[in-house]
């Protein structure tokens, strides 16, 4: 179902065999070339010429070159303590203003007893060249073999990811279940609106290369994970490593890198802002598709929860109409917007699915549980997008109309779920008890992380937002059963222009 993308960028971890020395011809002399002379022809895409004269045996055109440290980068190719007190000696620029570098040279050098490792840049115009953080040991990325006239990864001709997966749409048998699959199909996703953010994206991890040559640029969330809708905004995921990154030092260094590099080099790019939250990120707009982006550094459990949430989106057929619903409704009553303290859309989602597993006739299993060597949070980041494709369709006996299912998952979370004890968790098919810790005594609503078990993806914490929460679950749960009209507690017909208009 979901077959290998490498359009999309899957990093191998760990690096594949380097065929490159290989490949040289036999009787090679060894001080013919540099070590940076070697790592140029294989890694720095704009000496091609270089590799082919190298794997020609054509050396008549290359002048000899002795071993020497890089002018910039995180040290020598070979260790020596030339090149490191040379490095170590030389002062570099900072990008963030408002952060002494005296504190951020402490905190990215690496230790003093480990060997310097290069860490390949390409150099910008106007001498702008930055240096990955010492502390950050980047994976090398396998190249295709055929590279563009810019040095950069060719755009591929096409992605299975990018084609509109056909599913056949529930039986509406009554007039609520008809307007929510109504309101599905002309709200949910295009396939152009998917290739729209995935074309962005691409040409966006060309330009990060530029900064970060062993990069990829992940496109996760509601875009790819099947609930998104017409006017969703994208979510990037920036990979520089497999394992986790600082997020309040590491990770705004490197995001303030590439807001510089997008404000001052693509013109197409509007707006570009650093965000320093939890989760640092940089949010900017697209001119060409009009697409809002959220552009985070090494949040690699949003590409986990991405085709975790994508199978359960296409395992039932009802499951990507009612959560559209949900998150209509939701942002209708304005209880949509994790950034005003209440539930975010991934939250939402959780909710929805939990609630289908937990009905008497199972909607939905736990994936987790059922297919654990495929969603194991430990696997490798390149086999994660490959894991859900021999997973089948589940065949539910609970045959409720989606009318049905949008009444029963207002009235299980106004009426039935234990806010004070219990937290929600798709990882176990049910509700679990809340921890007993002091940290979430003041927690309202708490929904597990799938595969990070010590976070909840959402925690409301103010209770004036739970009681507002609450009680737009109650009302509209009353007037649905009363009416099972759409338009009461959602104006479908106001809805359905809207998504028109923004076609």
């Amino acid at each position: 179902m979901f077959p290998n993308s490498p359009n999309l960028g899957r990093p191998p971890f760990p690096p594949p065999p380097n065929n490159f020395f290989n490949n040289l011809p036999a009787g090679l002399p060894p001080a013919l070339f540099s070590p940076q002379q070697f790592i140029e022809a294989q890694l720095n895409l704009r000496n091609a010429s270089l590799s082919r004269a190298l794997l020609n045996g054509n050396f008549g055109t290359i002048p000899t070159a002795s071993p020497q440290a890089w002018s910039f980068g995180n040290g020598s190719p070979i260790p020596s303590p030339t090149a490191a007190s040379a490095f170590q000696g030389r002062k570099r620029r900072s990008d963030e203003q408002n952060v002494p570098y005296d504190v951020k040279r402490q905190r990215f050098n690496s230790p003093p007893h480990q060997s310097a490792l290069v860490h390949q840049t390409v150099p910008l115009q106007d001498e702008r060249r930055y240096s990955v953080p010492a502390s950050l040991i980047l994976p090398f990325f396998h190249m295709p073999n055929v590279f563009d006239v810019n040095g950069c990864l060719p755009p591929l001709k096409h992605s299975p990811f990018l084609d509109h997966i056909e599913t056949t749409l529930p039986v509406a048998r009554d007039k609520l279940s008809q307007q929510v699959l109504e309101l599905f199909q002309n709200c949910q996703q295009q396939a152009c609106d998917l290739k729209k953010k995935d074309t962005c994206r691409a040409e966006l991890q060309r330009e990060i290369q530029q900064l970060f040559p062993r990069s990829r640029l992940y496109l996760v969330g509601s875009s790819l994970n099947g609930f998104g809708t017409r006017s969703s905004d994208a979510d990037l995921c920036l990979v520089i490593q497999e394992e986790p990154v600082n997020q309040k030092t590491e990770a705004r260094h490197i995001l303030s890198l590439v807001q510089k590099h997008f404000s001052t080099r693509l013109s197409y790019i509007e707006r570009p802002q650093l965000i320093r939250a939890k989760v640092p990120i940089v949010k900017f707009r697209d001119k060409v598709s009009g697409v809002e982006f959220d552009l985070n550094v090494n949040n690699v459990v949003g590409i986990r929860n991405t085709f975790l949430l994508r199978t359960y989106a296409h395992t039932e057929n009802r499951v990507r109409p009612l959560v559209l619903v949900v998150k209509k409704w939701a942002s209708h009553c304005g209880i949509n917007d994790a950034s005003r303290g209440t539930l975010s859309s991934y939250s939402l989602v959780l909710m929805v699915l939990h609630y289908l597993q937990t009905l008497p006739e199972p909607i939905l299993p736990s994936l987790q549980k059922v297919y654990p060597d495929r969603f194991n949070p430990t696997m490798q980041l390149d086999l994660v997008h490959q894991a859900p494709c021999t997973i089948p369709p589940y065949l539910s006996k609970n045959g409720s109309t989606l009318g049905d299912l949008f009444m029963g998952f207002l009235k299980y979370y106004a009426t039935e779920f234990d806010w004070d004890k219990m937290m929600i968790s798709v990882r176990e098919a049910k509700a679990i008890p809340r921890p007993d810790d002091i940290e979430w005594q003041h927690k309202f609503i708490c929904v597990e992380e799938p595969f990070d078990r010590t976070n909840t993806a959402r925690a409301v914490h103010e209770k004036y937002k739970f009681d507002k929460i609450q009680e737009d679950f109650q009302k509209s749960w009353h007037r649905l059963k009363d009416n099972r009209d759409l338009n009461s507690i959602l104006p479908f017909k106001k809805n359905y222009t809207t998504s028109m208009q923004k076609r």
